[in-house]
């Protein structure tokens, strides 16, 4: 099966290498997407030029395919979930939920001229970054790119109610499941709450387990490939 990986904000594909690599020795074909405006200096890239390069990905797999969010990017691949609900087989979400119809993508940070850059770690201490050191947290840093305004203010817009039937499994690295379904029951994301299979898988990291966990996270995405094969 094709995995669709969508990196979330400042991140660029390389950030997948070792999951990438985790996932394609289970027989599965990792598709790190090269999202327009993070890392090929498109300053003028939209949420809709992000959104058409994960439905691209899409498109070209071979069968229906797992799309995987990262944080922000939740909402990218529940965005791509809903353009093509028959061709994507399952959603992962990790560390991330999809914002509501009508709300701006990922506008958290207040950009100067027209970029969102990385805010440095202050806003992550405790348990998004416990689990990584300072060198860990200095080369990352210096791997990130700022985002252009015209994605993270970007207003997403879903069209296709059949994103519902869509099986959902939500990757908890630094909360809980117990955490995500009490947000959930508590109407605090009615993308989810309206999701007719959604399903928690715990991981023991902080909110970049792609960096600081790769084999547990590749073996978690490895297992939703090979599930979501055996049930076609």
């Amino acid at each position: 099966m094709d995995v669709i990986l969508l990196g979330g904000l400042w991140l660029t594909p390389d950030v997948w290498r070792e999951v990438a690599e985790g996932i394609s020795a289970r027989g599965h074909r990792a598709v790190p997407v090269a999202l327009p405006g993070q890392g090929d200096g498109n300053e003028a890239a939209t949420l809709a030029d992000q959104l058409a390069a994960a439905v691209t990905a899409v498109d070209a797999a071979e069968g229906r395919a797992l799309v995987v969010g990262h944080s922000a990017a939740s909402t990218l691949a529940w965005l791509a979930a809903d353009r093509r609900p028959e061709q994507v087989a399952g959603v992962g979400l990790i560390g991330g939920f999809p914002s509501s119809d009508g709300s701006a993508y990922a506008d958290f940070f207040e950009p100067v001229d027209g970029l969102m850059d990385f805010p440095g770690w202050a806003p992550f201490e405790g348990p998004d970054s416990v689990d990584l050191d300072e060198s860990t947290r200095a080369a990352m840093e210096t791997a990130m790119v700022p985002v252009p305004v015209g994605v993270s203010r970007g207003i997403v817009e879903y069209a296709d109610p059949r994103r519902t039937t869509v099986p959902v499994t939500l990757i908890c690295p630094e909360f809980g499941p117990d955490d995500a379904r009490e947000w959930i029951a508590a109407g605090d994301v009615p993308e989810l709450s309206a999701v007719d299979a959604l399903d928690y898988v715990d991981i023991d990291s902080g909110h970049w387990p792609m960096v600081s966990a790769p084999q547990a996270l590749a073996t978690i995405i490895a297992d939703l490939a090979d599930r979501h094969t055996a049930t076609g």
